[in-house]
């Protein structure tokens, strides 16, 4: 199999889909591997490090977009490139369809198979592929929720963790899945004040369990948000539904409850947002302020670690992009349903159930588009 990786076109978009190891497995296996020149740089890897691997360096997107028969990336395809894919190409990347009807309808037309690296799943019932970003967004949202409370950049001025006779930042992590416990990981190490909200009894006693009094954690009801917001210097919005929008857990209305100068940290931002005020937002123009409450939104948030990140992505992608194309995508999903769990879109039909409620379309079985 031809398998390509263009470099990444979103603005401030620095990881890329394959590292050189994971090109140098390809290769090993008999496959063929085209990538763009400079597609590695902004994540710490030359072309020299992907020719070494046995890659083939190519000058333009278009021509691998017109070659490969599979296109490994890391963020949905833009606009230009989804104008590129065509009817049979197979396409391995983050899509986050349900907040996207543009792309969604895009991909349709474009009569690809998609497959989405957040809705793969395994034995646990957990999310592989979109666990290592999540890891990576719930350590950076305190920080960049920190960053955003400076007064300078609009915030209420509150240091994380305090000093000596002034009390530390009191910060709400809606959500105790990967990236909440992260995130509360790194906020209780800042010395801030952490209470975790969920709706899972059993997740909450493990977070007490393993946690103890690292940070606190609370049952989720809209009475005890409520209450917690309206003391809250920080709140990061972590909450997941694989594949379906985000649901809001923050209105407009409450914000005037909050203090002034409080940030909204929304990691849940490529899934629509789980704050009614949230939109998407970029590393170059981050935050933005509204009723006086600070947003923090960036869509691509681990982009701004793009070395760490990429590593982390490769390191889980690799077995299941080496699968697809050992086997073919129909053969490698016929033998593991959590590849299958990611199947998307193929062949102008839609794959997956949430995707289809989220936007009001048909949905295809994926075993059926298998057959």
């Amino acid at each position: 199999m031809k398998i390509g990786c263009p470099t990444e076109i979103k603005p401030q978009e620095f990881r890329v889909g394959m590292t050189p190891n994971a090109a140098g497995e390809a290769v090993a296996r008999g496959h063929a591997v085209v990538v763009q020149a400079g597609a590695g740089l902004g994540a710490g890897f030359s072309d020299e490090d992907y020719t070494a691997a046995g890659a083939v360096i190519i000058d333009t997107a278009e021509e691998i977009f017109a070659t490969a028969d599979m296109i490994v990336k890391v963020k949905e395809p833009q606009a230009g490139e989804r104008k590129m894919l065509r009817e049979g190409q197979l396409l391995f990347t983050y899509l986050h369809l349900a907040p996207d009807p543009e792309q969604t309808h895009d991909l349709l037309a474009s009569g690809c198979t998609a497959i989405a690296y957040e809705t793969v799943t395994d034995e646990r019932g957990g999310l592989p592929l979109l666990a290592p970003m999540s890891e990576v967004a719930g350590r950076l949202a305190p920080q960049v929720g920190a960053w955003t409370l400076q007064k300078a950049n609009g915030g209420r001025g509150v240091l994380m963790g305090g000093v000596p006779g002034v009390g530390p930042a009191k910060v709400v992590v809606m959500g105790g899945g990967v990236v909440g416990t992260h995130a509360a990981k790194i906020a209780a190490g800042m010395g801030a004040d952490v209470t975790v909200l969920d709706r899972s009894l059993p997740r909450l006693k493990y977070l007490d369990d393993v946690f103890g009094g690292t940070f606190k954690n609370q049952y989720s009801t809209a009475g005890s948000t409520a209450e917690l917001i309206r003391d809250a210097d920080m709140v990061i919005g972590a909450v997941l539904i694989p594949g379906a929008a985000a649901p809001k857990l923050i209105s407009r209305a409450q914000l005037g409850d909050m203090k002034p100068g409080a940030v909204l940290v929304d990691v849940a931002i490529d899934q629509g947002g789980c704050f009614e005020t949230s939109r998407a937002t970029t590393h170059a123009d981050p935050i933005y302020d509204v009723d006086g409450i600070m947003h923090y939104c960036v869509a691509n948030m681990p982009g701004a670690v793009a070395r760490t990140s990429t590593i982390a992505l490769g390191n889980a992608t690799m077995p299941f992009m080496l699968a697809l194309a050992d086997k073919g995508w129909k053969q490698a999903c016929a033998d593991d349903a959590h590849l299958l769990a990611g199947l998307n879109v193929h062949a102008g039909k839609l794959t997956y159930y949430a995707v289809g409620e989220a936007l009001g379309l048909d949905v295809m079985s994926p075993q059926l588009a298998i057959k």
